[in-house]
């Protein structure tokens, strides 16, 4: 009977860790070969994992395998449906009015903006008062992508209609004397190739992640832009329900997670330009500084109209602009 009991003890101590272990489901609307993926997602699942000795891990559902697209990916983390998922805030604006200040021309350095937004998650923890922050980080800015007019000056934009990837560059597109129209980076490819929209604003990573080059002849770059933040949340009472090692390896891991996503977002996007540049038929169109006034005056413009406009706005400025 002893060895009986001692064999039942040394089983269960075996089948605790497994018992123990928890997965976490990160909802992912990217392809699994879409470099975020490999870039940055699955070493932050790693990450976790070796962390906490294996006891929380992350499941990467990528391909919108947990439902399609990214304009729902925040509602999926509230409701529960994953407890990871990467979006854009521009596709929910009105629940990250602080957050897209940052994306607004001439407020973030594209190189450092990471770090700087880094800098001040307290000042923008209301827009995350649903969720869990777990990453934050800014993109390579956003370019002007058109299927069959070049854009040199600012009269050649006039009536196009553009894709946009939020609220604030739609305004920028308005000022430049365009239609803005807002959708999903998954319709751009087709919205373009049948001419429903004229040109999209994204930027250089979409030339090879999402194949522009086959529906785009120019792009035209150099003038003051919007870029895209990208989030990484969780849902709170998943976050809150574990322990506080797991918890600090979450956070630990997800400072890293921004940072390698806004490493894989400007070399993919410097790589997709040169690709671009480099493919016959093709031309990237860099404004000089005379060709690009008249956009930024316009850019200047609406920068301040998005911060006069956002309550808590101008103090998320000023906080940004002394980093």
């Amino acid at each position: 009977m002893k060895n009986l009991l001692t064999s039942a003890a040394l089983i269960a101590s075996l089948l605790a860790p497994a018992a123990m272990a928890e997965e976490l489901k990160f909802a992912n609307f990217m392809a699994p070969t879409h470099p975020y993926v490999t870039g940055a997602f699955e070493p932050f699942a790693k990450a976790v994992a070796d962390k906490t000795g294996g006891e929380l891990t992350v499941k990467l559902y990528n391909g919108g395998e947990l439902g399609a697209g990214p304009v729902e990916q925040y509602s999926r983390v509230v409701d529960g449906v994953a407890e990871l998922a990467v979006s854009l805030p521009g596709y929910t604006a009105s629940q990250f009015p602080l957050t897209l200040t940052a994306e607004l021309p001439g407020i973030l350095e594209e190189a450092t903006g990471t770090e700087t937004l880094w800098s001040n998650l307290d000042a923008l923890s209301n827009d995350y008062r649903r969720v869990k922050l777990v990453g934050l980080w800014s993109s390579a800015e956003n370019i002007l992508f058109t299927a069959s007019k070049p854009v040199r000056t600012l009269d050649d934009i006039k009536g196009m209609k553009i894709r946009v990837p939020s609220r604030n560059t739609g305004l920028l597109v308005e000022a430049w004397g365009a239609t803005p129209v807002s959708m999903p980076v998954s319709e751009i490819y087709n919205a373009l190739q049948t001419g429903v929209i004229d040109g999209a604003m994204i930027d250089g990573t979409a030339v090879n992640a999402f194949k522009l080059a086959e529906v785009a002849n120019y792009i035209t770059m150099g003038m003051e832009t919007t870029n895209s933040p990208f989030f990484v949340v969780m849902n709170r009472d998943a976050y809150e329900g574990l322990s506080a090692e797991q918890q600090a390896a979450i956070d630990e891991a997800g400072k890293q997670l921004s940072l390698d996503g806004q490493k894989v977002q400007l070399t993919v996007a410097e790589k997709g330009i040169a690709d671009f540049k480099a493919t016959a038929g093709k031309e990237v169109i860099v404004l000089d500084e005379a060709a690009a006034a008249p956009f930024n005056e316009a850019a200047d413009a609406v920068t301040a109209q998005a911060i006069a406009e956002t309550e808590g706005g101008q103090a998320i400025i000023d906080a940004l602009a002394a980093k």
